[in-house]
């Protein structure tokens, strides 16, 4: 959450400015982000995707299909990125831990939407000590909040209410 909060004042910062269109949507991005891991909604998706293919009778069948939708949500997530990357070229230097920032958290977020019982394990792996579900949980919205705590620096003083000559 607190990083919405970092990305909502960076928003209101670059009044006027290239970017700010990237930062509305990492704002409601993040929002909906935060509310997901109180609800836990990718558990009642998981759930409802055992369901359909028992009832469809492909459970056996699911890994392939598993397989699938990740390389479909990756590539999505992938091209998205790109596509930004292009509306962002002339602020792309300013933006881009963000922007790295997102890729990640959007990646990891649909991983454990699919919940692969091989990805399951690698997640639940550590590394540094910690569980690797808490680094890449943690890395992009740390990148996200790294590059909007500059952003706030560099434009301090300006934006809605700021006393301007």
């Amino acid at each position: 959450m607190l990083t919405a909060i970092l990305s909502i004042a960076v928003w209101r910062r670059l009044a006027g400015r290239a970017g700010r269109v990237f930062w509305a949507v990492l704002v409601v991005v993040l929002a909906f982000l935060a509310v997901n891991k109180q609800l836990d909604l990718q558990s009642a998706l998981t759930a409802a995707g055992k369901c359909l293919a028992t009832a469809q009778g492909w459970y056996a069948e699911r890994r392939a299909i598993q397989a699938g939708f990740i390389a479909t949500l990756l590539a999505t997530v992938v091209l998205g990125l790109v596509a930004t990357m292009l509306m962002l070229r002339n602020s792309l230097g300013r933006d881009l831990l963000a922007l790295l920032g997102l890729g990640i958290v959007l990646a990891f977020v649909m991983v454990r939407a699919v919940s692969i019982h091989r990805f399951d394990y690698l997640i639940g792996a550590q590394s540094l000590g910690v569980s690797n579900n808490f680094l890449f949980e943690n890395a992009g919205l740390l990148l996200i909040a790294l590059n909007a705590v500059l952003l706030l620096r560099r434009y301090r003083g300006s934006g809605p209410g700021a006393n301007r000559p």
